[in-house]
């Protein structure tokens, strides 16, 4: 079922939206709140807002950029295929990392569909040396719409593999349900913002008290 026309029209803030994740590729899955409610919010809509993000999180170089928009310009359908399919890949990790949270056993389809962009990414990087030693990169100035998808790509296998899924949480603030890589020393991070979620569950419980208390002290 499609969210309500004033969600989906509500203009997207991919370009600015809070990076909170603590890596690339929850910072992605980010770009969609309130799963499964009536207030589901996905700013990913168009090519133009996948490129926004991606230039606002600092997945790719400007000049990258600036090769994918007129890209995108000339090959519009392309386009729109490659923002089909990063938002495929962001459901999915949505998927697999929602499991590792809860303790579930990852879904096949989404680690298949997750393996497959996967593929693709490894069989377009390289290895290429910088001022530290050698990195993994990707061709510079590639024209492919699907190059936004491969840092996230690999953003995705580093965590899964070898980050600290123990640390990765899931925001438990009122249709939101982002999620978070918790660094506190503590481990003890609930929100993926204190001064928005975390404020507002705070004043959600102040206005239950206010009307618990209301109702006791009412005659009828």
């Amino acid at each position: 079922m499609s969210a309500p026309a004033s969600i989906t029209a509500e203009k997207s803030r991919a370009g600015r939206l809070p990076l909170v994740g603590g890596a690339l590729c929850l910072n992605f899955v980010n770009t969609a709140s309130g799963r499964g409610t009536s207030r589901h919010l996905d700013h990913l809509r168009r090519f133009e807002h996948l490129l926004a993000w991606a230039r606002h999180a600092g997945a790719i170089a400007e000049a990258d950029a600036r090769a994918l928009a007129a890209s995108a310009s000339r090959k519009p359908r392309a386009a729109h295929r490659a923002l089909l399919r990063a938002v495929a890949l962001r459901e999915s990790l949505y998927a697999l990392f929602h499991a590792a949270v809860s303790g579930a056993t990852p879904p096949s389809a989404a680690l298949a569909k997750f393996n497959r962009a996967l593929a693709k990414t490894m069989a377009a990087a390289a290895i290429e040396p910088t001022a530290a030693g050698f990195a993994w990169n990707w061709p510079a100035h590639s024209p492919q719409p699907e190059r936004l998808i491969w840092p996230i790509t690999r953003s995705a296998a580093e965590l899964l593999t070898a980050g600290n899924l123990s640390r990765v949480k899931i925001c438990p603030g009122h249709n939101c349900g982002w999620l978070f890589l918790d660094t506190s020393r503590n481990g003890r991070r609930r929100w993926c913002e204190m001064e928005v979620c975390g404020s507002r569950a705070k004043m959600r419980r102040y206005h239950q008290r206010r009307r618990r208390a209301a109702a006791a002290d009412s005659p009828f």
